[in-house]
């Protein structure tokens, strides 16, 4: 995972289980760990043409006259083939089905990351869940661990959607079914780790990514639906008479361990599989990891739909070492004064935006991909006193700086140029450019000089 690009995947054939054994399942990780393998999980050459996708849909309108009518209905066939598809009868992830005294999560090889973990994790899980009121289903990404052979600690943080299901189905005194996925589509995978909405379905969004729906068939010991072609499918329930239980510690993305806590036990009633299953997982840790993959795809996904909102933003980027929430790297097309400090306010209003600790805010011409170019910038460009903002709110539950859980102080700097109209009144410094003949006289001689000619 730390090599440059990402490394390799890998697949593990002789897995040792933790009493000795050997595992019956082979073990894949770093599936998603480099930028290549993302795109072709992704079916696409880069990933910003998901969102330039995205960005079409978006700009539909219903245009004048039949002729321009019949134009549209490509797109809207397209659109007609996301929701997923229920499938009934045999199912490739039901080949195998365990239940009672076969269920045992000891024999999956369910790995320990980090020595001071709390115990075994599923780290690369697709959680399913249902809104007990508006029933629209929710898939999630949230490390699970192993408490024993048939009892699972679910880790979902309080802003989650899954635990939103969770907190109204326990208030209800409603016991909540759950499905722990391991194993699927890509496109699937990597939807249940992107920020939708709540009233998205993930599997929708799958498809739409696929260009393809995705085939689900109900579960077996629970009122839920799963992908037909899952490696595993963990089913069970949560009872809202259950005390909740320590999970933790856990050697985390931010590259520290976080605390142990008190999250629900899930009681697990069913383990289907494939005849020949590869259990898909993940290590997090000191950054960059295999996670950095997944959350620069939804950085580009995900731009076009922020346009929408804010269509002065020209680039934004999430530098693996800030962990996705604490740096932001925004570049804006500067159109007022202030503008700087209303891109700040509104990310922090913006969905799971509003846990970025530090949002850091550059002229157009700067290059936020390039965080070299953006701390020269900022080093030039910002004065302390002047273009630093701070607020407090809301933080991510794994924010360890933070005096209170989940609530602290963010950050914000204006990088860009300012304008008399904001009170700089001395002349703003020019940069140092190359001028245009001499770049192309130089552009002339190197590639000479490449070939190995003289000048």
């Amino acid at each position: 995972m730390k090599q440059p690009g990402g490394g390799q995947a890998l697949l593990f054939e002789n897995v040792t289980l933790d009493d000795g054994s050997r595992s019956a399942y082979p073990v894949a990780i770093n599936l998603f760990g480099s930028m290549r393998r993302m795109c072709i999980s992704l079916g696409v050459e880069t990933l910003d043409e998901v969102g330039a996708r995205i960005g079409e849909l978006l700009e539909l309108k219903v245009p004048d006259g039949i002729r321009g009518k019949l134009s549209m209905l490509p797109k809207l066939l397209e659109v007609a083939k996301f929701p997923p598809r229920i499938r009934k009868g045999n199912a490739a992830c039901q080949e195998i089905v365990l239940q009672g005294a076969d269920i045992d999560l000891g024999k999956l090889p369910i790995i320990t990351c980090w020595p001071e973990d709390g115990g075994p994790y599923i780290t690369l899980p697709m959680v399913i869940s249902r809104d007990p009121k508006r029933g629209i289903r929710n898939v999630g990404m949230y490390r699970v661990q192993v408490l024993g052979p048939t009892t699972l600690a679910m880790h979902w943080q309080r802003h989650k959607v899954g635990a939103a299901h969770w907190r109204e189905m326990a208030a209800a005194g409603k016991t909540m079914p759950v499905c722990i996925v391991v194993g699927a589509d890509p496109a699937s995978v990597y939807s249940a780790s992107a920020p939708l909405p709540p009233t998205v379905d993930e599997f929708i969004f799958a498809g739409f990514l696929r260009k393809n729906p995705v085939l689900l068939t109900k579960a077996v010991t629970c009122d839920l639906e799963v992908p037909v072609d899952s490696e595993f499918v963990i089913e069970g329930f949560i009872d809202p008479s259950d005390e909740l239980v320590v999970e933790g510690p856990f050697g985390d993305h931010t590259g520290f361990y976080s605390e142990a806590d008190l999250y629900p036990k899930v009681h697990v009633t069913a383990i289907t599989m494939r005849k020949s299953p590869v259990y898909a997982t993940t290590i997090v840790g000191r950054p960059p990891m295999e996670d950095y993959y997944l959350g620069m795809a939804s950085e580009r996904i995900f731009l076009p739909l922020i346009r929408k909102t804010l269509p002065e933003i020209v680039d934004m980027h999430f530098p693996a070492a800030g962990i996705f929430h604490n740096i932001v790297l925004v570049s804006i097309d500067k159109r007022y004064p202030g503008h700087a400090r209303k891109i700040m306010n509104a990310f922090w209003g913006l969905g799971q935006l509003m846990f970025s600790k530090t949002i850091i805010v550059v002229d157009k011409d700067v290059d936020v991909q390039n965080e070299a170019e953006v701390a020269w910038i900022v080093g030039t460009h910002y004065d302390p006193e002047r273009d630093v903002q701070f607020t407090r709110g809301p933080v991510d539950d794994l924010e360890d700086a933070s005096d209170l859980a989940a609530y602290g102080s963010k950050m914000g700097i204006d990088a860009t140029r300012k304008w008399p109209s904001e009170g700089f009144t001395r002349p703003w410094p020019k940069r140092i450019t190359v001028s245009g003949p001499a770049a192309a006289k130089a552009d002339v001689l190197w590639e000479k000089i490449r070939r190995g000619w003289k000048a």
